[in-house]
């Protein structure tokens, strides 16, 4: 793999991520932080543009930025058990599944009130006194 350096904007531009996004990777422990060149700049090489597309691709799969830290850690200890991520991924599944559920749920819910529209005025409107009746929508 060549050795390729990067400075932070050059970096932003490689990996479609805002500058000051990978700024705030760097402050919360997810990207090391540099000594800047005598220039001024931060250089970034290969393996923090790698770092960086592992992080904006498990954010892209809904993980949290600690559950990220943890597969960053498993990903640092190569010769480790892979039993870890696989927990870690089953679980974000799961989440997702539920997440999916949910949202089924607001679905079936919207088309209710759709359906009781018979158009006309808003004192009339069944959505807006659906909407306004005393309970919880669970």
């Amino acid at each position: 793999m060549s050795s390729a350096t990067y400075t932070v904007g050059a970096l932003a531009k490689a990996t479609n991520t805002k500058t000051v996004t990978i700024r705030y990777y760097e402050q919360v422990g997810l990207l090391p932080s540099f000594a800047r060149s005598e220039s001024g700049y931060r250089l970034y090489t290969n393996e923090e543009r790698d770092r960086l597309l592992f992080i904006r691709r498990s954010r892209a799969l809904g993980f949290s930025l600690d559950d990220i830290r943890e597969l960053l850690g498993f990903a640092d200890r190569r010769d480790a058990s892979c039993a870890g991520v696989d927990a870690k991924v089953e679980g974000q599944l799961q989440q997702v599944r539920m997440r999916i559920r949910d949202l089924q749920g607001l679905e079936s819910e919207l088309e209710r009130l759709i359906a009781c529209c018979n158009g006309g005025v808003i004192e009339q409107c069944r959505i807006i006194e659906s909407l306004s009746e005393q309970g919880s929508p669970d």
